[in-house]
């Protein structure tokens, strides 16, 4: 059963239509328990709505429908078009979750306050005309001005913003069908809210909007990470002190406290006082949060579920130990999940464990102090949401109650921290799974270059791997295969670019192939044909060439690498490769006036060194030249 659904509920009408007033202002929105017995947290006739079964990262400001926000003419017709949409919603569709219902709502609101502004209050009284309008209103609008200006200065709606509000119109029609006051006509009869605002084409030109966190940045997140957490026990070990200090300076002047810490602060070698210790702690929040999001490919809203010992570890028949990270996950519906992580994580974990500790302490005495005034008191179960978890703050602006942490601040925090490491890059907490996955699917590419022994296990079979564990997150396999497709894309990609020189016996065929006029005509586009041949063709990078063979059994991967480079059919050097061979060139000049090697070993030197050069020269490189 959802939270805030009880048993009653189900009896409720799924439209106010025909109801008197006592009725339909009686009627139950959401109830939760608290401490076992059903509370009501929102009737109909609230102006606010309290909609729970939220993941922990959202905010408690969007947990709520607000209705005071709303058009007067239009309070009473939203209220009972967003009951509608909470109990069934839109034909063809399942029912909506909070996040869908409060946009909806907002969207909405920006349209009845353009129609108010024209005169109107009803909805019947909303014309074709008027919706046309509406349309032209949006795309003047300007942002980034403070209050929104029809012209002038600042950003015009982006096509996804575009597409929210005109949808909310087209829910608005359908919706209201079930009201006393409905819309009288499609907002735009021959047309839709996906062609109006160009989402259509923009999700056409945008696979993936998250941005792939370039190498050098994460490289140097992830290491003041990592090089944070090893300095954690440090830091936690200062504050136990303070702890302590606080303690026994209990019923001194406020001024007093600070003082006093200060002073022992300086008496165990800590400069920067108490503000520099606060600081630093906080940091180690975000750094135990880079570290274990990098590692394990869990979203947001995955870690915020972590609790407290959230680590376990299992072995299989050869003695290798696997650890593993229990937490929900509501993206997918999967519920309970486990996520294969590395003892690197786990270490973070340990560090997170420890810093949360007093913060589960002050949870615990906020639940106490309720339940003593009063055992049905609702904020007993949403503190109670929040017990155990690890990723949690003080909310300073309310009354100093410690929540898990939500997607705003966390940003925030990432981006602070990304510039306290010196980078100029716009930090989010969804780019770690996406760079994660990307990892992953390099490895299992051939082509990891860094934190190798972190990500050993995704190089090894997939599906093996899964059925190590039935719990782990199905969809972050999905997301890694998606990353590695695109990364072959990428590849055919440039292999297909008649400026780009390849070497290799399958990389000269594809030389010759892209010169010949007809080969497009197999194909529906050039994109079609990159996806088409990416798909059908085994590549993986064995460091000096991408292999297309269906095995690894060639001796061109690793014992003979300059076998690559004599016409085998399976293989395409590119530019990216030519210092390597370049390497290789050089090496195998010194070493061709070894004395030692005998007449056999000139001999394979030289066959290897002819290998190199022409690979070299198809390049368009001089082999004795040096390559940077």
């Amino acid at each position: 059963m959802d939270p805030g659904l009880h048993p009653t509920m189900f009896g409720q009408p799924s439209s106010v239509r025909g109801l008197c007033a006592d009725e339909r202002d009686a009627l139950i929105i959401s109830m939760r328990r608290v401490d076992g017995v059903w509370v009501i947290a929102s009737r109909y006739r609230d102006d606010v709505w309290w909609i729970l079964g939220a993941t922990t990262n959202t905010s408690k400001s969007n947990t709520k429908l607000d209705f005071t926000a709303v058009p007067e003419p239009f309070k009473g017709v939203t209220k009972e078009m967003i009951y509608r949409f909470m109990r069934r919603g839109r034909d063809g569709h399942t029912r909506p979750g909070l996040s869908q219902l409060h946009k909806t709502l907002i969207n909405a609101k920006f349209f009845l306050e353009h129609v108010r502004g024209l005169g109107i209050t009803s909805l019947s009284g909303v014309t074709t005309l008027v919706c046309t309008s509406y349309v032209q209103a949006c795309k003047e609008l300007r942002t980034g001005l403070g209050p929104e200006k029809r012209r002038g200065g600042g950003a015009a709606l982006t096509a996804g913003t575009l597409y929210r509000r005109l949808g909310a119109v087209e829910a608005i029609h359908e919706l209201s069908q079930h009201t006393n006051d409905p819309m009288p006509q499609h907002p735009w009869p021959d047309s839709s809210a996906d062609h109006l605002s160009g989402a259509g084409k923009a999700r056409q030109g945008n696979r993936n909007k998250t941005p792939l966190m370039p190498n050098e940045v994460f490289t140097a997140l992830f290491l003041r990470a990592w090089s944070i957490v090893q300095d954690a026990g440090r830091l936690l070990e200062l504050r136990d002190e303070m702890d302590k200090v606080g303690e026994e300076c209990k019923g001194f002047h406020k001024q007093y406290v600070p003082q006093r810490k200060n002073l022992v602060l300086e008496k165990l070698g800590w400069t920067g006082g108490l503000r520099k210790l606060k600081i630093d702690l906080n940091e180690i929040r975000t750094a135990c949060y880079i570290v274990v999001a990098s590692l394990s490919g869990c979203r947001n809203h995955e870690l915020a579920f972590l609790r407290s010992n959230a680590y376990y570890s299992s072995e299989d028949d050869d003695g290798e130990r696997y650890w593993w990270m229990r937490s929900k996950s509501t993206k997918t519906g999967e519920g309970d999940t486990e996520w294969l992580i590395p003892e690197a994580a786990v270490a973070a974990l340990k560090v997170i464990d420890r810093w949360a500790a007093p913060y589960q302490a002050m949870l615990h005495e906020e639940i106490e102090k309720y339940r003593a005034v009063d055992p049905s008191d609702l904020r007993i179960a949403e503190a109670q949401e929040h017990v155990g978890a690890v990723f949690v703050g003080v909310d300073l602006k309310k009354r100093k109650l410690v929540r898990t942490f939500s997607v705003h601040p966390w940003n925030n925090s990432l981006k602070a921290f990304a510039r306290a490491c010196g980078l100029d890059w716009d930090l989010s907490s969804h780019q770690f799974r996406r760079k994660f996955a990307n990892y992953a699917a390099r490895s299992q590419f051939g082509d990891l270059r860094y934190l190798r022994e972190h990500f050993k296990h995704w190089s090894q079979d997939m599906t093996l791997g899964y059925a190590m564990n039935e719990s782990q997150e199905m969809s972050l396999y999905l997301d890694i295969e998606e990353e590695l497709d695109e990364i072959k894309e990428s590849v055919v990609a440039q292999w297909l670019n008649d400026a780009e020189p390849l070497a290799g016996g399958y990389g000269n065929n594809i030389v010759n192939w892209r010169s010949r006029e007809e080969n497009i005509t197999l194909f529906k586009s050039r994109d079609h044909m990159i996806r088409s041949i990416a798909q059908s063709t085994a590549i993986r990078s064995n460091g000096h060439a991408w292999c297309t063979a269906d095995d690894n059994a060639c001796v061109g991967n690793d014992l003979d690498r300059t076998r690559c480079g004599d016409g085998c059919n399976n293989a395409v050097i590119g530019r990216r490769h030519a210092a390597t061979y370049q390497g290789l060139y050089d090496q195998l000049k010194e070493l061709e006036n070894c004395e030692d090697i005998g007449e056999g070993g000139r001999e394979r030197v030289r066959r290897d060194l002819d290998r190199c050069r022409s690979v070299l020269r198809s390049l368009g490189h001089d082999p004795v030249g040096a390559i940077e």
